[in-house]
C-alpha cells in the first residue's frame, strides 16, 4: 500500500477484489433547489484500492500554478486532463465513461467525452467553490460525473448566493453525478482539512466544452 492511503479492514478485501463496475440501476437521485439534482451510487466501482494504485503510478501528474489576484500560486492538488481523443490511463475508465453515457445520454443529449483527474495527496489539497460552466456560459445546463477512489473526502455543494450546504463523503469507488442546473445554480468544493486523511483521486467525466 502506498504511503498516504488510509487502511482499514475493508482495504484488505478490496486489494484482491476485481476492478469492475456495478450496474447503474441502483443509483439514487436527490432533487436540489433551482432545478439542480445529484445522483449518488456508493461503491459503484469494486477494487477501488487497486485502481487508485494504478492511477498513482500510471498518470503523468502535473503540478500547476495559476494567477490568483496579484500573485501566482500553486494549485493545491495534482492534475491531469484527458481530451476526447486521448487514451485514458486504465481500461476501466473507458468502461465507466461508456456506461455513464449510456445511462445519461437522454438527459445530457451528448456523450461524456473528456476526463479530468485530480490527486488530493492529503488534507492540505483542495478545490475552491466553483461550478463547471467553462465553454457553456451561464444559461446552458450540463452534467459532470465524478468517480472517486482512495480515502473518502468531503464534497460540499451549496446554492450560488448562499443557502444550506449539502455534504457527501466520496472515495472507495463512489459515484456522484451533478445534473440539471447544478453547474449554473450551485457550487461545489473539496475543502482543506486539518484532520489526518489519506490520499484520494477523483475522475471527472464531462461532455465537450466543459472543463
Amino acid at each position: 500500500m502506498r504511503p498516504g492511503v488510509q487502511t482499514s479492514l475493508l482495504d484488505d478485501l478490496d486489494d484482491v477484489e476485481e476492478v469492475a463496475l456495478r450496474p447503474l440501476t441502483a443509483v439514487r437521485r436527490r432533487e436540489l433547489a433551482h432545478g439542480a439534482w445529484v445522483d449518488v451510487l456508493p461503491g459503484w466501482l469494486t477494487g477501488a484500492t487497486t485502481l487508485f494504485e494504478r492511477l498513482v503510478e500510471r498518470v503523468p501528474w502535473q503540478a500547476e500554478r495559476r494567477q490568483m489576484y496579484d500573485r501566482v500560486v500553486d494549485v493545491p492538488r495534482l492534475l491531469r486532463f484527458y481530451g476526447e481523443r486521448d487514451e485514458l490511463p486504465d481500461p476501466i475508465l473507458h468502461s465507466a465513461r461508456e456506461a455513464l453515457t449510456e445511462r445519461y445520454h437522454a438527459e445530457l443529449g451528448e456523450p461524456f467525452r473528456t476526463a479530468g483527474l485530480c490527486y488530493y495527496r492529503d488534507g492540505r489539497d483542495s478545490v475552491a467553490w466553483h461550478g463547471d460552466t467553462i465553454g457553456r456560459g451561464s444559461t446552458e445546463d450540463t452534467m459532470v460525473a465524478i468517480l472517486s477512489v482512495g480515502t473518502p473526502r468531503a464534497l460540499l455543494l451549496r446554492p450560488r448566493g448562499g443557502g444550506e450546504t449539502v455534504r457527501y463523503a466520496l472515495g472507495l469507488g463512489d459515484l456522484i453525478v451533478m445534473g440539471g442546473s447544478c453547474q449554473r445554480t450551485w457550487e461545489h468544493a473539496v475543502p482543506k482539512t486539518a484532520k489526518p486523511v489519506g490520499a484520494r483521486i477523483s475522475v471527472q467525466f464531462r461532455p465537450r466544452g466543459v472543463r
